[in-house]
């Protein structure tokens, strides 16, 4: 499949280096979601967020580094884990359809082995972490492992990914600092609500074809309030993490640096069209720049701690 470099693909965009890589690989490479690095930046986020919060974004730069290793190969372990539970109802999306494992592409057996690969490399990274962190981070195979489950059960599926997605704030801190802290709380409080805000965004985009599968979502939950509801995550997830700067820096200039995250978010809300799939899917890629607005709020409060 081809398309115009200005075109967003809903699911992949299959072009470039992916349609570079040799026939055997791709499949794995999209398996993996390789090809949209939105979900590694994403995981990557709140990490980087905790580290600079701490004071150690620039003498620990290493954690960065490692956390950025870590969410790559872990995000891609769980979109492979994510598509074995989820093969059949993929299989019923047209968006997920064409998906390795719901199209038949790849083996059941050769997805779990692709699995257990990057698993590895999560191990090759955790082992190089502080004791706290390390059990901090083994404490998120559970929820990581119960969310393929969760779109079954609740209609809040968006709050467990977000519970999954923001776990690397729990790890940074304690990576940077080797103890656990209040502020780190707080940032992860507030990771959670923006996820929530952003992966509602980017289910508006299956709305239709969700309730033709029976897959619960928060957009579905929110329905005609979808953008209200944004909206609400959003300015509780600003709160939170006013919090978390608080405690580190108790000044009303450490809260301004939040300012151009706020911006950000109320961009995203203001200007979203809930029919419109590719303005959802284009609004959620904008996250990876929240998360670096909100990297530099971190970083800017955090050094100015520890001067």
């Amino acid at each position: 499949m081809t398309s115009s470099p200005d075109t967003i693909v809903p699911d992949s965009e299959r072009r470039g280096l992916v349609a570079a890589l040799p026939a055997a690989v791709r499949p794995f490479y999209l398996l993996a979601r390789f090809d949209r690095p939105i979900g590694g930046w994403l995981l990557f986020w709140p990490g980087a967020w905790a580290i600079a919060l701490a004071g150690a974004a620039v003498a620990r730069w290493d954690l960065l580094v490692l956390i950025g290793v870590g969410a790559v190969a872990m995000r891609g372990a769980g979109c492979v884990y994510n598509d074995i539970v989820d093969r059949d109802l993929d299989a019923r999306v047209a968006r997920t359809r064409d998906r390795p494992l719901a199209s038949g592409r790849i083996s059941l057996k050769a997805a779990w082995a692709f699995l257990l690969g990057l698993c590895l490399i999560g191990l090759a990274v955790l082992l190089c972490l502080d004791r706290t962190a390390q059990i901090v981070a083994l404490a998120s195979i559970a929820p990581v492992a119960a969310y393929p489950f969760m779109k079954r059960i609740t209609w809040w599926p968006q709050a467990w990914l977000g519970i999954v997605f923001s776990w690397a704030a729990l790890v940074g801190w304690p990576a940077a600092t080797g103890t656990l802290a209040a502020p780190m709380a707080w940032l992860y409080a507030g990771a959670i609500a923006w996820v929530v805000g952003y992966d509602t965004i980017y289910a508006l985009q299956d709305i239709e074809d969700d309730a033709l599968a029976g897959v619960k979502s928060s957009a579905r939950a929110l329905g005609a309030h979808a953008r209200g509801g944004i909206a609400l995550f959003y300015v509780v997830a600003l709160a939170l993490w006013a919090r978390a700067l608080w405690l580190v820096r108790p000044e009303p200039l450490a809260l301004a640096a939040l300012l151009p995250m706020a911006l950000h978010l109320g961009w995203q809300v203001a200007g979203l069209r809930v029919a419109d799939p590719v303005d959802a899917l284009r609004r959620f890629r904008s996250n990876r720049f929240a998360g670096l607005l909100m990297a530099l709020a971190c970083l800017v409060v955090g050094s100015a701690s520890v001067l």
